[in-house]
């Protein structure tokens, strides 16, 4: 592996206008990918660190989102926040906004205004929801309880609409790119946080993690189970990795999809694993080459 990743964006210029964690996360990839990242964000209302909420509510998250990146302050409502902002458009590839349309409309950041003046400048508008829904309101958990992957009153572990958003906003900027070389031209192209979390859904959509899956807990070398002093987390998937998970069980089976279906396997595989500490499972991982993690 090479010590020092691609810069497919090296020598390109980034602008974001996006608050919060899609475009900022999205605007961190594409400084690790080389870009010239620029933030250009309202001042601070007094005795607070920032005016992008993530500054406020988590600064670490705010920092990490921002290394490499220039922060730069301006009121985009008034005649010098706009002067600052169209000095930076000036030399600007791709912008990342996150304002609903009309917002942009406002700020004269409409598509049509962006391309007549700067004709090779892309946009990259990150919104809720695809097309006529991208005026109404909407965050990560919304998103998810539409594409089915809330269940019960647990909040999800981490933000997948944001985080997949963030992945198709950089996917985005190369995009766009892309087609720039073609056509010499800039492109707009609308990211929803909608569309990411039903990228991410497909997979419960197929039925591979609903209980009937075999990612789902049909397959009992693929499942969380309790051990002696924890948790353990076997994805045994494969017929190899299945069958010496069922050999260090004491199981005949030799892994096959079917026979790991089995009521019997999973009551054999989950006895033999809550007999065993997790210092035992972990040393069993790395004898036998079977992929497990133990938890507390």
């Amino acid at each position: 592996m090479p010590a020092t990743p691609p810069q497919p964006l090296r020598n390109t210029r980034v602008l974001s206008l996006a608050l919060n964690l899609p475009g900022p996360a999205a605007l961190m990839r594409c400084a690790r990918m080389g870009a010239e990242c620029t933030k250009l964000e309202p001042p601070p209302a007094a005795g607070m660190p920032s005016a992008d909420p993530m500054g406020i509510y988590s600064p670490p998250a705010y920092a990490t989102l921002h290394e490499g990146v220039r922060v730069v302050h301006a009121h985009l409502k008034t005649p010098e926040g706009q002067a600052a902002l169209h000095a930076e458009l000036e030399r600007t590839d791709v912008l990342i906004t996150s304002f609903r349309p009309s917002a942009l409309a406002k700020l004269g950041l409409a598509w049509e205004a962006l391309q007549s003046k700067y004709p090779r400048l892309s946009l990259v508008r990150i919104v809720g929801a695809a097309g006529e829904r991208a005026e109404e309101p909407g965050h990560d958990l919304t998103y998810l309880a539409e594409a089915g992957l809330v269940t019960g009153s647990e909040m999800p572990p981490t933000l997948y609409a944001d985080m997949g958003g963030a992945l198709m906003a950089s996917e985005a900027v190369l995009q766009a790119l892309l087609e720039r070389a073609h056509t010499g031209s800039g492109v707009c192209i609308e990211v929803a946080l909608a569309d990411a979390t039903a990228w991410l859904a497909h997979p419960h959509d197929w039925g591979l993690t609903t209980p009937e899956g075999d990612v789902g807990g049909a397959h009992a070398g693929y499942r969380i189970y309790p051990c002696a002093d924890g948790r353990v987390a076997v994805a045994a998937l494969e017929p190899h990795f299945a069958a010496r998970l069922c050999a260090a069980a004491g199981l005949p089976a030799d892994g096959h999809p079917q026979a790991m279906r089995a009521t019997a396997t999973h009551t054999a595989i989950a006895a033999f694993l809550q007999a065993q500490t997790r210092a035992q499972l972990d040393a069993l991982a790395v004898a036998q080459d079977i992929p497990l993690h133990t938890l507390p």
